[in-house]
């Protein structure tokens, strides 16, 4: 199962978010409590909606129950944030690949918390990423991978919790060549696509690769 799901950030337009969203297909519209609001912005209509439901009015609740959506609530004193919940939901309902929106903008701390939650267990055999605007986040494990975009457009790799070894690159500005990138440092920030594609493998750690359509 596909899921594209929202979160309750900033949910903002763009190259990105376009074409996940055509090539989203019959994915399954999955919300963490007030992202139902960022996907009805979309044109989207809720099929899940997770959470405390701290975000929503009961009218709105209510609507979005009239209108078939099943709601998912839970207590508002709980260890998990709501989009960690919806993302638990989509493990145990065999999600295969899981778009994420709305999950950056607003409040810093929930910002870094969503993109940390890359890096949950469960979610390492799930294709996951989170668009936003002109951005495409995703959180690589060792192996080989493409970069599709443009000539000129921006590429950052983020060590997450530690080194990452053995990385080679090709096609882009500022080649690496069996080399590592630590946590901490942003040797990694701001490359250059030098096509319409790039490759990318390394060997340990994990990396975050930000692809941003254009000069960031």
């Amino acid at each position: 199962m596909r899921i594209l799901l929202f979160a309750n950030g900033v949910a903002k337009d763009g190259t990105m978010v376009r074409r996940a969203l055509e090539k989203a297909g019959s994915a399954h519209i999955l919300c963490a409590d007030g992202g139902a609001l960022n996907a009805l912005k979309f044109g989207l209509a809720p099929q899940t909606i997770i959470g405390d439901l701290d975000s929503l009015g009961a009218e709105q609740v209510e609507g979005f129950l009239a209108a078939g959506a099943e709601i998912l609530r839970f207590p508002m004193e709980k260890d998990e944030t709501d989009l960690e919940l919806a993302l638990q939901w989509s493990v145990d309902n065999g999600a295969s690949a899981i778009v994420i929106l709305g999950a950056l903008g607003g409040r810093f701390d929930q910002t870094l918390a969503n993109v940390y939650l890359l890096a949950l267990p469960d979610l390492q055999d799930i294709q996951i990423e989170v668009v936003d605007g002109e951005q495409h986040i995703r959180l690589l494990r060792p192996g080989a991978y493409m970069v599709e975009g443009r000539s000129g457009d921006t590429v950052s790799l983020i060590p997450l919790g530690g080194k990452a070894g053995g990385i080679t690159s090709s096609g882009l500005k500022y080649r690496l060549r069996d080399e590592s990138l630590a946590f901490g440092p942003a040797r990694g920030i701001s490359n250059v696509m030098l096509c319409d594609s790039a490759s990318l493998e390394f060997g340990s750690g994990s990396l975050l690769v930000i692809h941003t359509r254009g000069r960031a």
